[in-house]
């Protein structure tokens, strides 16, 4: 599922690379369609602005 969202990414710290998840978030309705997509997300603003688009479905 992660290779299908495209979220396994090669990432880097203190100079060493690995691959890891990157922070996303997918917002999917009830025919399991994809609404809207957060990349690289910043978790204290972020829950608001999921609750705020799931609503606006």
């Amino acid at each position: 599922m992660a290779g299908a969202y495209g979220v396994w990414v090669e990432k880097s710290m203190y100079g060493r690379k690995y691959m890891g998840m990157e922070r996303s978030s997918f917002l999917v309705d009830a025919d399991g369609k994809v609404r809207k997509v957060w990349r690289k997300v910043k978790v204290p603003e972020h829950a608001a602005a999921v609750i705020e688009a799931a609503r606006a479905l």
